[in-house]
């Protein structure tokens, strides 16, 4: 009984747990990585699926609606290889890039922006979007500007 005590005791100590936290985050970013390859292999057959069924049963000059659909699937299957990248850029080097994670966010907000029915949205939506963009585009010259710095 005391050395199962003991075992415990050694194991919560602060270089072991930590191992064992590290070990944890690597199999969880290991899981989310096959997960999102999942996502994306998915994402590319409902797109393929989508390809076919619609524009070949589109009537001719309605192909615009489409379309919308079409740039949606696809830049949602960029945004999900974003974060597969910012998934595998963890696992090399233990650290959350990021300058990753902004340039998927604005990629994300570009989507909403691209896919944005003007007919349908209000002014401060736009506003609200437009301000979105002009932060995340200042932080990521921020931090384009102090990698080069520290690069240099």
């Amino acid at each position: 009984m005391r050395r199962l005590f003991k075992r415990i005791v050694d194991s919560t100590k602060d270089d072991k747990f930590l191992h064992h936290i590290e070990s944890i985050e690597v199999l969880v970013s290991k899981v989310l990585s096959v997960a999102m390859v999942v996502v994306i292999l998915v994402a590319i057959f409902d797109l393929g699926v989508l390809l076919v069924k619609e524009l070949f049963s589109t009537p001719y000059g309605e192909i615009n609606r489409t379309l919308f659909k079409i740039f949606g699937l696809f830049l949602n299957i960029l945004i999900a290889l974003e974060i597969l990248e910012n998934i595998t850029a963890y696992l090399k080097k233990h650290v959350v890039q990021v300058e990753l994670v902004i340039v998927t966010s604005l990629i994300a907000v570009s989507r909403k922006i691209i896919l944005l029915d003007l007919e349908k949205t209000d002014g401060v939506e736009v506003i609200g979007l437009a301000i979105a963009i002009f932060a995340l585009s200042i932080s990521y010259w921020i931090i384009r500007y102090s990698n080069s710095k520290t690069n240099s």
